[in-house]
């Protein structure tokens, strides 16, 4: 019983490493996808998501016409890269891999800039929003009514399932933010 109440003892103080795993857990995600943004197949893949929120497909010249442009992952299609191009869809994929980068390194720099590090992880959260929202704005979230009878809600497709896991981002930036935000207000004193 003494052995066990130890590791019980030990695993009940494994909090603050596991703030730090979901810190730099965060940071290398943001950072690794916000770097494949700049390559073709990440900006292609993103295409469905971007072309059917009602609060982005703007970035996009003709976002309507993104079906008839699809390439699958790995595949390059000349012509529909040229379309993808004058769509935006490559200018719009890097900055938002910009924008993801700056938020790893803002979410990062947590001991240095810890109010820097609260509005960057607020963004996190705030992003982890607007990507939950796909599992409504985008039908390729759902397993098409192909042949199967499991289709739609709630069967989430590929794209679903990449999706659904942002919330758990979600809770990991309200963990970086409080952490931050608790860093700052220790630094300027205020209780």
């Amino acid at each position: 019983m003494k052995a066990m109440n130890k590791v019980l003892h030990a695993i009940a103080n494994l909090d603050q490493l596991g703030k730090k795993v979901v810190r730099w857990g965060i940071v290398i995600v943001f950072v690794w996808i916000g770097a494949l943004k700049f390559f073709t197949y990440e900006a292609d893949g993103i295409v469905p998501f971007v072309a059917n929120s009602p609060f982005m497909s703007f970035f996009y010249n003709t976002p309507e016409e993104y079906k008839t442009h699809m390439n699958k992952e790995g595949e390059l299609i000349a012509a529909n890269h040229t379309w993808h191009e004058n769509n935006h869809t490559y200018g719009f994929s890097r900055g938002l891999g910009v924008f993801l980068i700056t938020l790893a390194v803002l979410v990062a720099i947590y001991r240095i800039a810890p109010l820097a590090s609260v509005i960057g992880s607020a963004l996190v959260f705030i992003m982890t929003i607007g990507t939950l929202s796909f599992l409504v704005t985008t039908p390729e979230s759902w397993v098409p009514h192909l042949t199967d009878h499991q289709w739609g809600f709630p069967y989430l497709s590929g794209r679903g399932r990449l999706v659904i896991k942002d919330v758990l981002i979600m809770g990991g930036a309200l963990i970086t933010m409080s952490e931050s935000a608790g860093i700052y207000l220790r630094r300027k004193g205020i209780k």
